[in-house]
């Protein structure tokens, strides 16, 4: 009786299928699992860990100590003439004046309290006197009193739709990829080929782990979109999963470069997490402080709780290495002055901010060694890494979101439903393109 019961749905189940990929031609492939490429984890290694991380993280940047970020926005394009001029209201960035940023928080006040060493048990916070040094990654960001820049709270100013579109926003992305060296057809297209797929998949690990960690944070920046999205016609916030299906969902080598990108940003927090649990923070809020050690205390808990996600010693490792990180250090140099190019004040905002996290990421990964003393951060460094990857922890949580969504649509789709807005199944299943295909300037949208 049940059995008869339940063939009617699993008729339902199977047409949705079939129809699904009739319409489209695209073949049902199942969501990604297992081993995450490049990495030392699996896909569900990476969700346990982040259910726990989570909340943890979304409760720490809302601390004085993390959600001011001093950031210079007005330095100009310096690769083409750029009008920085988009005029969408969401666009905007509310600055705070500099007197509602504790003095606490700033670097010189901050070496003058004499935080600008831990000893043998943290790293020191200090000022630096140029864009970027020997050691880093990126461009920094200064949060000096002296540097030029305005301070930004970041919760007053969360990522998300602004209707920044058109070519503006498509240069900003194919400039990326193309400083990645990434390659593209006769046609300029960023659609790639399987005998590209299989020589980018042969490439030298640096340059494969460069490309993905852009990947990923496209896929994440897209899917943070998606997640707060503006009907125009109604004003109301939404989740828009065909956007979501449309830049990331149907794709499963971006779901997986997020995943990659989420794993090196947890080896960088777990690398330096000894260090982040014995600093003396300070806070601009009374009882911040207190919180602040708290949490991070409980991160860190998270973090030694589990094996390595990411073996930084695979990189860089032959007689060659020493060329091939100056090649790989000025790529990512050059990834974050073209932030300075984003028309959309908000998305530069927001762009500086995840590429500068990536870059403290990676810093930390390849420029100390194991070395305590070599830890030296600036607070901007610090800000950045830590709500960077508190945006990719948040995409992952999103991403479980709108695979639940699908799953809801698909139980309620009746089998003659199957239109524009009943592409859910194959989410649910993971429809993706199989081809390799990474996130084009068309793909990416609107941001």
């Amino acid at each position: 009786m049940v059995a008869t019961t339940l063939l009617p749905l699993l008729a339902s189940a199977s047409a949705l299928h079939a129809s699904w990929s009739e319409r489209t031609g695209i073949p049902n492939h199942r969501f990604p699992h297992g081993h995450i490429k490049d990495a030392c984890c699996e896909y569900s290694d990476v969700n346990r860990i982040n259910d726990q991380i989570s909340p943890l993280l979304q409760d720490l940047v809302k601390t004085s100590f993390f959600r001011y970020y001093k950031v210079n926005l007005e330095k100009g394009c310096p690769f083409w003439k750029e009008n920085h001029r988009c005029y969408s209201i969401d666009c905007a960035v509310a600055t705070v004046d500099e007197s509602e940023v504790a003095e606490q928080l700033k670097t010189v006040a901050i070496s003058k309290a004499d935080f600008s060493t831990a000893g043998d048990n943290g790293f020191g916070l200090f000022h630096r006197d140029c864009e970027f040094s020997e050691n880093d990654f990126c461009v920094v960001e200064e949060d000096d009193v002296r540097s030029e820049g305005v301070y930004v709270n970041l919760l007053l100013n969360p990522e998300r739709f602004t209707g920044y579109a058109g070519e503006s926003a498509a240069r900003i992305w194919n400039a990326l990829y193309k400083e990645n060296c990434f390659p593209l057809d006769d046609s300029g297209s960023r659609q790639l080929t399987s005998d590209h797929q299989r020589s980018w998949d042969d490439t030298c690990t640096e340059k494969r782990v460069l490309y993905r960690l852009i990947s990923g944070l496209h896929a994440s920046i897209s899917t943070h979109i998606c997640d707060k999205y503006l009907d125009s016609k109604t004003g109301i916030w939404y989740r828009n999963l065909d956007c979501f299906l449309d830049r990331v969902g149907r794709f499963p080598e971006r779901v997986e470069n997020l995943y990659f990108t989420y794993a090196v940003l947890l080896r960088a927090v777990t690398k330096l997490s000894p260090y982040l649990k014995t600093y003396s923070w300070c806070a601009g809020v009374e009882g911040d402080k207190g919180k602040i050690k708290s949490l991070v205390r409980d991160i860190v808990k998270v973090t030694k709780s589990c094996p390595p996600a990411f073996d930084e010693t695979q990189l860089f490792a032959n007689s060659s290495s020493d060329a091939i990180k100056e090649e790989f250090k000025m790529h990512f140099r050059n990834i974050s002055r073209i932030m300075d190019c984003d028309g959309c004040e908000k998305c530069r905002l927001w762009g500086k901010l995840q590429i500068s996290g990536l870059g403290t990421a990676l810093k930390i990964l390849f420029s100390f060694g194991n070395k305590v003393s070599s830890y030296h951060l600036t607070r901007s460094e610090l800000v950045a890494l830590i709500n960077g990857f508190a945006r990719v922890s948040n995409s992952l949580s999103a991403v479980a979101r709108f695979r639940a969504m699908t799953q809801q649509e698909a139980l309620a789709a009746p089998l003659d439903a199957i239109d524009g807005k009943e592409k859910s199944d194959e989410w649910t299943q993971s429809t993706i393109v199989t081809s390799g295909t990474t996130q084009s300037a068309d793909n990416g949208g609107p941001k």
